[in-house]
């Protein structure tokens, strides 16, 4: 049996991120108004195995900033106040988030000192125009060579994009996923564009100088990024932001921000791949569709929508999705209910 996991999110918001990116407000985006200090560390580990079922792994996460960008003396002071607990067992991994051009030998190796296991690197684009229009401040080059040092050290890499950004286009975003699934990370997040309130983006939607990446366009985008990792053998760990009371309530003003974004961009996966197999199936009035074990749900659709689309579509009168032996994202279908 897979063990149980849990991560405890240490906030650094902003800190030692050396450019303003046109789409960030960490501080909104985390709810976190302040970054973290040693005794935080300290006391959020702490409460976080207080209320930790025991025989659970848990990992200290430091999010939010560009940690390796942060003066090399804080960096060892915030993960060596994670440190003992890891010497001790009862963290078994941390990790943390950067930017590709704050990553270098001397960098890894304070890494490896403290006990980091994984580095999430946040490529964002693959193409030059995007990270430029969205003031990113490093090369599609920097997240390759970025890539290969931390995979050489030793590391787990994770990479995160996102979608939608200024001067995107669904072409670029495939083009990105193309490129990052060649550098065969250990996972990948994707993030599409979330207008937040107090940042450049906002000021430039309410301009008109940027276009709004909507929930609908971008969970078919999405749909299609899905195909490709999964095509890689590379898991997507999260897909949309995570929902937090302050984005729900107003910060995010715009965009593709949705509670359930990652089931609605799986539903439109799945209805794509039901209609090509009821298509080499023929259609008939009763059919069955055969997903994996906790599957129904996406391959359903929100509000049962994919199941009235496809009888719709293919003039089937009573369709019914049971779970099966089949793969995640795959789907099975013959005749009859």
């Amino acid at each position: 049996m897979t063990p149980k996991r849990r991560i405890i999110p240490i906030f650094v918001p902003h800190l030692g991120c050396p450019h303003a990116c046109v789409f960030c407000n960490q501080k909104r985006i985390s709810g976190a108004l302040s970054p973290a200090e040693p005794e935080d560390v300290i006391r959020q580990i702490t409460e976080g195995l207080e209320k930790t079922e025991k025989g659970t792994e848990v990992e200290a996460a430091f999010y939010g900033g560009s940690f390796t960008a942060i003066p090399p003396g804080e960096q060892e002071a915030l993960l060596g106040a994670a440190l003992p607990f890891l010497r001790s067992g009862e963290l078994s991994s941390i990790r943390l988030s950067t930017r590709p051009d704050c990553i270098d030998e001397e960098t890894l190796a304070r890494l490896k000192c403290f006990g980091v296991e994984t580095v999430e690197l946040g490529v964002q684009s693959m193409k030059k125009e995007v990270l430029e229009a969205s003031e990113r401040g490093h090369t599609p080059q920097d997240a390759e060579k970025a890539a290969r040092l931390i995979k050489d050290a030793g590391f787990k890499l994770i990479l995160q994009m996102m979608t939608g950004l200024p001067g995107d286009t669904p072409e670029f975003s495939v083009y990105t996923a193309e490129k990052l699934a060649e550098m065969k990370p250990d996972g990948v997040r994707i993030y599409p564009t979330v207008i937040i309130k107090d940042t450049p983006l906002y000021d430039m939607w309410r301009a008109g100088e940027y276009k709004e990446h909507t929930v609908e366009e971008a969970a078919e985008l999405c749909a299609r990024l899905l195909d490709i990792f999964e095509g890689a053998g590379i898991p997507v760990i999260r897909l949309g932001l995570n929902p937090t009371e302050e984005l729900s309530g107003g910060a995010a003003a715009g965009g593709a921000y949705h509670p359930a974004f990652g089931e609605i961009a799986a539903s439109k996966r799945y209805f794509k791949k039901a209609c090509s197999a009821i298509e080499r199936a023929g259609a008939a009035e009763k059919m069955t569709l055969i997903v994996a074990p906790g599957q129904i749900s996406a391959a359903t659709g929100q509000k049962r929508a994919n199941t009235e689309a496809l009888c719709r579509k293919y003039g089937i009168k009573r369709l019914k999705i049971k779970e099966g032996d089949v793969k995640k994202g795959e789907i099975s279908v013959f005749p009859g209910s």
